[in-house]
């Protein structure tokens, strides 16, 4: 009876002691992230805010984990190539997306198919709150405030207003105050800030609307007239009304968008938990603290507060891009 016993034992504790060499791996290789090279994939071009902030922040993680952060640009299609690309890749922490709203947000309205499903394969991580944006009416037009621009509006009839892209978030306001004031302004889409400030500057345009730092140009060469940022109040420029405060009341005006990094929709939840802390922790290093004030930033909040900030404003710019007539997401 006890030689049955103890070999019943012996048995089941050798199960167990060859099962545990598995299960070790397993919990160590997960511990162990990144065991090698991460590759953070910006979904826009080299040298734009999303670029600057995935290099800073990449520099600070990987002097904090010990293994090489490489950046790779991946624009186009509003930054669904790249979105698509960390979409598929293997859920094991070593390919990052830094990314922006429309990419995590508007593309499901703008797009049929953007070769992603952002709910189901990906999962945002940390996200930086997006700043003010600024709208500049050029000197010719007399604009100063918000009054002034519909009475303008209202009086041309052809207004030249500029936006960095379709669906963004200049296009939404433009519709947003056209439905409440009964305004027919129509944007003028470019590709990107430099070229819709440089139409403000030449004439070509009667108001844009867009960043504080891409705007310097227009602001420091005193060729345009700031009369009101979007949604939330600049720190460098404190005294310049939001639309609310002027009387804009479409739900638009209360969202900020944001920048932020994702992975992979299966990535284990410690490895999500442990890049989500590494974000808010680089809020205190002093090359991203340059960056973040170079961009009239706030700091990145970790994984809770940026999908509750995430499922806040997604029903509003749906709701906003279905209004500009984009099929539903």
């Amino acid at each position: 009876m006890s030689t049955k016993f103890n070999r019943r034992h012996f048995i089941a504790g050798g199960a167990a002691a060859a099962a545990m060499p598995l299960l070790s791996r397993a919990a160590s290789a997960q511990a162990a992230w990144p065991s090698r090279q991460i590759r953070m994939v910006c979904s826009y071009p080299a040298g734009g805010q999303t670029d600057l902030l995935a290099r800073a922040f990449g520099d600070f993680i990987s002097r904090q984990v010990g293994q090489n952060v490489i950046i790779e640009n991946k624009a186009g299609a509003s930054g669904s190539i790249g979105a698509a690309e960390v979409a598929r890749a293997a859920p094991d922490g070593h390919t990052i997306l830094c990314s922006i709203s429309t990419t995590y947000v508007m593309n499901r309205v703008m797009m049929k198919n953007p070769g992603y499903d952002m709910d189901k394969d990906l999962t945002l991580v940390s996200i930086i709150p997006g700043a003010g944006l600024l709208l500049i009416a050029s000197l010719e037009s007399g604009v100063k405030s918000l009054d002034d621009f519909v009475a303008f509006a209202r009086k041309k009839g052809q207004v030249n207003f500029g936006t960095y892209s379709a669906g963004s978030a200049p296009h939404m306001t433009i519709n947003e105050l056209n439905k409440q004031y009964g305004l027919k302004i129509e944007p003028i889409h470019y590709r990107g800030e430099a070229p819709m400030w440089t139409g403000l500057l030449d004439g070509t345009l009667d108001v844009a609307m867009g960043s504080y730092t891409a705007a310097q140009s227009v602001l420091q060469s005193n060729k345009g007239t700031l009369f009101a940022v979007h949604s939330r109040k600049v720190p460098a420029i404190p005294n310049v009304k939001t639309l609310p405060e002027q009387g804009a009341t479409s739900k638009f005006f209360s969202i900020s968008g944001f920048t932020g990094w994702a992975l992979p929709k299966a990535t284990p939840q410690p490895i999500v938990d442990r890049l989500s802390e590494l974000c808010v922790a680089a809020n205190q290093d002093p090359k991203v603290k340059e960056v973040l004030a170079t961009f009239a930033l706030d700091p990145a909040i970790g994984f809770k507060e940026a999908n509750a900030l995430y499922q806040r404003e997604l029903p509003i710019w749906i709701e906003s891009g279905q209004a500009l007539g984009l099929p539903p997401a």
